[in-house]
């Protein structure tokens, strides 16, 4: 289930990928740490992969080693991964989106231009 949110927006560890009915992921421990899981989403994707991938006889199933990791079962290239993650503001300053969805997003808007359109290009097609 918290996978499949996690498609949900290319913004790493966004509100949005929260699944509903679970505890929500509140970042890394600090004070005044709000309720939820004390870690983002990212580790937690990063974490039930590597989980996956133990071969024990105890367990019924598994990620074969020939599978790719989490990011590429996503469906997003690990470097765009990271510039979204250290650059996301300073790549994007409005809409964010595929291509596509982005094109769609600013006729429905009325908007004559397309922010941020070739770094969305870049990273997200």
């Amino acid at each position: 289930m918290r996978a499949e949110k996690a498609k949900s927006t290319y913004q790493p560890n966004h509100p949005n990928q929260q699944a509903d009915k679970l505890m929500p992921f509140v970042g890394n421990p600090r004070n005044n740490i709000p309720e939820g899981l004390p870690f983002r989403l990212t580790d937690y994707l990063a974490l039930i992969d590597l989980t996956g991938r133990a071969i024990r006889e105890d367990k019924r199933g598994y990620i074969e080693r020939h599978q790719p990791e989490i990011l590429m079962r996503l469906g997003i290239e690990t470097n765009n991964w990271l510039t979204m993650t250290k650059e996301f503001e300073k790549s994007f300053k409005d809409l964010v989106g595929e291509p596509n969805i982005l094109n769609k997003a600013t006729k429905l808007l009325n908007r004559k231009r397309r922010p941020a359109f070739k770094n969305c290009e870049i990273l997200l097609a």
